[in-house]
């Protein structure tokens, strides 16, 4: 009880973490209307979406909750990897950027899709397969934000900038987070599943910090 109180609260934090990120990360592409600002606030709309809906999962309203577990975890996992695909395709131009983007993005939303589907259609088998396989899931994931946090790191290096370190740090403690997120899986340690929620909290704050500077910061040189 007393874990999944604190895993309930944990989820909810970060979830509003989420949506407060978005209010700030939308606004270049209010300002702009390029598509190409849309990447960050929607992989990390669907990251908050992921925590509400295991919310949802956790509290057990609808459906006993390894019925519901994979639900989550799909849709954390298309986080990361939309955000993966954001990053990829911003590192160097295509000759066709947008029709490989589309193209990546509609593939992304139709395994997506299947993939819940499937959860509802069969919960009986999703609740029973949940187990030993949801680690792979987790695996990917850490492969995905270990990218990111490598591009960004990389892209920090070649422009020295005091605040755009921050960000593959923010990258950095998702990736440590999903790591503890792992090693709970595999042997229930209390420690690495406080440490997990504990870690991805500092990692949204960092982002949300960011955000903000960087915001308040244009505001700034606007006026100026």
């Amino acid at each position: 009880m007393y874990d999944l109180t604190i895993r309930i609260v944990a989820e909810v934090v970060s979830a509003i973490l989420c949506f407060i990120l978005l209010r700030f990360m939308i606004k270049p592409y209010r300002l702009t209307g390029e598509g190409r600002y849309l990447g960050l606030p929607l992989g990390f709309t669907f990251l908050g979406i992921s925590y509400i809906l295991g919310v949802i999962a956790l509290s057990g309203l609808f459906s006993p909750y390894m019925e519901l577990a994979w639900i989550p975890l799909l849709v954390r996992t298309f986080s990361f990897s939309f955000l993966v695909v954001t990053y990829y395709f911003s590192k160097k131009p295509s000759k066709n950027p947008r029709l490989l983007w589309d193209t990546t993005l509609s593939l992304l939303i139709i395994v997506l899709i299947a993939s819940v589907a499937a959860v509802l259609i069969f919960p009986q088998f999703a609740a029973s397969s949940y187990m030993p396989t949801q680690e792979y899931f987790r695996i990917f994931d850490i492969i995905c934000l270990a990218y990111i946090s490598f591009y960004t790191l990389r892209k920090h290096i070649r422009n020295l900038d005091p605040t755009t370190i921050w960000i593959p740090i923010g990258f950095i403690l998702l990736c440590i987070s999903q790591y503890s997120i792992l090693i709970w899986a595999i042997d229930r340690s209390n420690f690495a599943f406080t440490g997990a929620l504990l870690i991805r909290m500092a990692g949204l704050i960092v982002f949300l910090i960011v955000s903000i500077r960087t915001f308040y910061n244009s505001s700034k040189r606007s006026i100026e």
